[in-house]
């Protein structure tokens, strides 16, 4: 583990170029394979959004039910535009979720990840609720709350998130945000991203390239 000083330096951030995912799956089996994912929940997943010659938008999401936003499912015969879009914790700066932990359960590491102590959470489910992007849930079997952790185990010995690792796309990148010579923050220089839900006021650290503005 990093020092105390060392960690003042770091802070970790995410990014997901959408123009590069092609769904295939391969983060999201990686990420229950490494962390041990109770089946039907997820830390990470990929929707896929389906864009209809009336600007119809359908999300199939396996976090949760099918969203629909103006009809029922699209065939994809009459879809003229489909894309997929990873999604997991952002991570946020001011994250609803440790608000509102009435144990703080939840709490922000030194550099910058959003955790869940698992001996203080008694899973009331009030951070579920936050969340603005669906991403905790309740591990029956524990008790206590989970999400995506950036894997935070595995990015302390230098080894990326296992997502990250299992991407054939490089769809994935995480770095220290903190660092103006990183590559993350070289590609937020370089290129224009967009933020999920910014008018929450969460000040997620998850940022996206090449984001459709239909994605909710």
């Amino acid at each position: 583990m990093p020092s105390p000083e060392e960690l003042v330096k770091l802070e970790w951030g995410y990014i997901v170029d959408t123009t590069r995912c092609i769904g295939c799956g391969s983060c999201v089996r990686a990420c229950k394979l490494e962390n041990d994912v109770p089946d039907r929940y997820f830390r990470t997943w990929v929707e896929r959004y389906e864009i209809g010659r009336d600007e119809t938008v359908h999300v199939d999401s396996p976090n949760g039910a099918l969203e629909s936003f103006k009809s029922d499912r699209l065939a994809d015969a009459s879809a003229v535009k489909a894309f997929f879009v990873p999604k997991l914790c952002n991570h946020c700066r001011n994250s609803a979720c440790t608000q509102v932990c009435p144990v703080g359960a939840s709490f922000h590491s030194p550099d910058g990840v959003v955790l869940i102590d698992k001996q203080r959470c008694m899973g009331c489910g009030y951070c579920v609720q936050a969340c603005p992007y669906a991403c905790r849930y309740i591990d029956h079997a524990k008790g206590t709350a989970d999400k995506c952790t950036l894997c935070y185990h595995r990015i302390h010995r230098g080894l990326p998130p296992a997502c990250v690792q299992a991407c054939p796309r490089q769809a994935r990148l995480y770095g220290n945000l903190a660092d103006p010579d990183s590559p993350i923050r070289r590609v937020l220089h370089e290129r224009r991203y967009y933020l999920l839900k910014p008018d929450m006021g969460t000040n997620p650290k998850c940022y996206y390239l090449g984001l459709d503005l239909e994605v909710k």
